[in-house]
C-alpha cells in the first residue's frame, strides 16, 4: 500500500510540474508575441456582425435583419431610433447610448458600403391568391383603402432609395410581419409625420400576411443596389410626407 501511495505522489508531482512549465511557456509566448489589435470599423463593429451576421449579411434566425448594403442614412436612423426610445430592444440600446450622433454614421457609412450578394427567397405555402394580393400592395397599393404602394417609397424595384429608405427585398418574412407588427402597436416609431405608423395600422392581419409573403418570396434584381431617386407618383396617389432626423454634423456636439 505504501508503494502505491510513493507511486501516486511521484505522479501527481510530474503532472503538477508539468503543468506549471506549461503555464510558464504559454506566458512566455504571449509576453513575446503580444495580441494585435487591429483599430478598423470591422473589428470596432464585431459586437454588430455577432447579431446580424458576419459582415452584416444577417442570420438565419429571421429576426436579426440583413444591415451590410442599406442605404447610409436608413441606417443612422435606426441606430438613433434604438439610442433614443422611438425603437425598443434593450441590447442595441445599451451599445449605441454612449455613441456621438458623428460615430454612428461613421457606423452606418461603413456597413452601407459592404456589397455582398443576397441568397435565394425563402420558399412560401402561401396560397395564390394571397401572394396575388400581396404584390397588389406592394407594387400598385389600394387607393380605395388609402394605401400607398409598398413601391412609392422603397423604389420601383423594391431594393430600397438612397439615402434613407431601406429595400424590402432580401428580408425574412417572420421579421417583416415583426416590423409591421411593431409600426401598428407604436413599440416602433419615428420622427413626426409616423408615415410608416400611419400605413401600418390602415393594413389588416390579412393584408400584412399577404404583403410579406409576397415580398420574401422574391428574389432580388440584378441590380439589387438602392435607387437614387424615388419613382414618379402614380396617376391620382397622394404624396406622402415621412420625418427623418437631422444630420449628425447639425447635433454632433449634443453627445460625448
Amino acid at each position: 500500500m505504501n508503494t502505491a501511495s510513493s507511486a501516486l505522489r511521484s505522479f501527481s508531482r510530474m503532472v503538477c510540474a508539468s503543468i506549471a512549465a506549461w503555464l510558464v511557456s504559454s506566458l512566455a509566448c504571449a509576453q513575446a508575441q503580444p495580441v494585435h489589435f487591429e483599430d478598423s470599423m470591422a473589428q470596432r463593429t464585431m459586437a454588430c456582425t455577432t447579431c446580424h451576421g458576419r459582415e452584416g449579411r444577417a442570420t438565419n434566425d429571421g429576426y436579426y435583419p440583413r444591415i451590410a448594403g442599406k442605404p447610409a442614412g436608413y441606417l443612422y436612423h435606426q441606430l438613433l431610433n434604438f439610442r433614443d426610445n422611438r425603437r425598443h430592444y434593450g441590447l442595441m440600446t445599451q451599445m449605441v447610448d454612449p455613441l456621438s450622433d458623428a460615430y454612428l454614421m461613421e457606423i452606418a457609412e461603413y456597413f452601407s458600403a459592404i456589397d455582398l450578394p443576397y441568397p435565394p427567397p425563402q420558399p412560401t405555402s402561401a396560397p395564390a391568391q394571397v401572394l396575388q394580393r400581396g404584390q397588389q400592395l406592394a407594387i400598385q397599393g389600394d387607393a380605395a383603402r388609402g394605401l400607398p404602394a409598398c413601391a412609392q417609397c422603397h423604389g420601383e424595384k423594391l431594393t430600397g432609395v438612397a439615402p434613407n429608405t431601406p429595400g424590402l427585398l432580401g428580408l425574412p418574412r417572420d421579421y417583416l410581419n415583426a416590423q409591421l407588427g411593431a409600426w401598428r402597436t407604436g413599440a416602433r416609431r419615428a420622427h413626426a409625420p409616423d408615415c410608416m405608423a400611419d400605413i401600418a395600422r390602415k393594413l389588416s392581419p390579412e393584408d400584412v400576411f399577404a404583403a410579406t409573403s409576397w415580398l420574401a418570396a422574391q428574389a432580388l434584381p440584378a441590380g439589387p443596389h438602392p435607387a437614387k431617386t424615388v419613382p414618379l407618383l402614380a396617376p391620382g396617389a397622394p404624396a406622402i410626407a415621412c420625418g427623418s432626423a437631422p444630420p449628425p454634423m447639425a447635433n454632433a456636439g449634443a453627445r460625448p
